[in-house]
């Protein structure tokens, strides 16, 4: 059975629960960080040594940390081949995607982001800031538009491991309070993405309590 460290409301523990449901693995979660506590521990150090969420572990393997490794290691030893494909050039066609949805989506959008519209005091927001934020960030989500245009998820016709890395802030991206570009083909993959299970079970979670 896996075993995961980390709170529900870390989306980078989102994207792991999401991609573990997505391939039906049995798993305990245990809740570290933020409220919970725990990182600052020497038994959290040694399972991490940066002190961040998520860790997993397999079995009798070594604890494995970094959100996109987890993700490849459960791809490669979990996945079947539409999800993460075992031919070289496919497979790197979904991890440039995942790797750009990383640097692009999901770093543009946590920090400059959610945390400047949900994390900080309404009266310490700096509106043009946030609106600058959205607007480089919808730079990135219009060429997702483009790639969803041809099909129905982020590669191909299924969905694929960097659908996990770029669809899953995509419920706070629609949830939080913000002027937001008509881009309807996101708005109609958001939707399907809305009818898989694990999504609405591991994604679409309250983030109340880390409001400021």
């Amino acid at each position: 059975m896996l075993e995961v460290w980390g709170r529900k409301t870390s989306s980078n523990v989102q994207a792991l629960m999401w991609c573990i449901g997505e391939l039906g693995l049995p798993y305990q979660r245990h809740d570290v960080g933020h409220k919970y506590g725990g990182t600052d521990t020497d038994w959290f150090y040694a399972l991490n040594p940066n002190r961040t969420v998520p860790v997993l572990q397999d079995g009798d393997h070594p604890p494995l940390w970094e959100t996109g490794a987890i993700l490849r290691y459960l791809a490669s030893r979990y996945g079947h081949d539409a999800f993460w494909p075992a031919e070289l050039f496919a497979r790197t066609e979904v991890d440039r995607w995942l790797e750009w949805s990383k640097i692009n989506v999901a770093l543009m959008f946590t920090a400059p982001v959610f945390w400047h519209v949900v994390r900080t005091p309404l009266a310490q927001q700096d509106s043009t800031a946030i609106h600058k934020a959205v607007t480089q960030l919808e730079k990135s989500l219009l060429i997702a538009e483009q790639q969803l245009k041809k099909h129905a998820f982020l590669v191909g016709e299924h969905l694929t491991l960097a659908d996990i890395q770029f669809g899953h802030i995509l419920f706070r991206y629609y949830d939080i309070d913000i002027e937001r570009a008509p881009l309807p083909a996101l708005a109609s993959y958001y939707a399907r993405l809305c009818e898989r299970p694990a999504f609405l079970e591991h994604v679409c979670v309250s983030y109340d309590d880390l409001r400021a």
